[in-house]
């Protein structure tokens, strides 16, 4: 069996190539990945347009999320614009808290059966006072403060 050597400089010169190229492609998937997403750990910020911005309540009181029509007795509404969730405990009882997960900072997404539940890890948390009832989260939802004027939700 006899092989056929190539000179020192061609073999050289093809891996020198091959692993410029190899380097070259991986650099540029993790150039990739580094501009596409943020770490889970780290909330992305909603972009807010003119459209989805709320308008501020009458007389400066601040804006206007809503009509506390909207919000159930016994629930709740998220206002993923504004990252907070207003509820009703009982009636005539607003009670509002941000809308971002004291577990990983994903957004809450629904209030179902007197909790508000975050869809990334299972997190709940009570209607009444935002503390946690299921976790994987260990600490409350911090509250907002919110007024109520006839039938309007304003976000202070």
């Amino acid at each position: 069996m006899s092989r056929e050597l190539k000179p020192a400089t061609e073999t050289a010169v093809g891996r020198r190539v091959a692993l410029v190229a190899i380097g070259a492609a991986g650099a540029a998937v993790v150039a990739g990945c580094a501009t596409y997403g943020g770490s889970s750990d780290t909330p992305a910020a909603p972009a807010e347009s003119a459209e989805s911005a709320a308008p501020p309540a009458a007389g400066g009181g601040g804006t206007v999320l809503g009509a506390a029509a909207d919000v159930p007795v016994g629930g709740g509404k998220v206002f993923p614009d504004q990252q907070v969730v207003v509820t009703q405990p009982s009636k005539g009882t607003f009670a509002c808290f941000t809308a971002v997960c004291t577990h990983a900072g994903c957004a809450v997404d629904e209030v179902k059966g007197g909790t508000i539940n975050c869809p990334c890890h299972g997190s709940k948390f009570k209607i009444a006072d935002g503390s946690v009832s299921a976790g994987p989260a260990t600490s409350a939802l911090a509250k907002k403060t919110i007024t109520v004027t006839g039938d309007k939700i304003s976000l202070a």
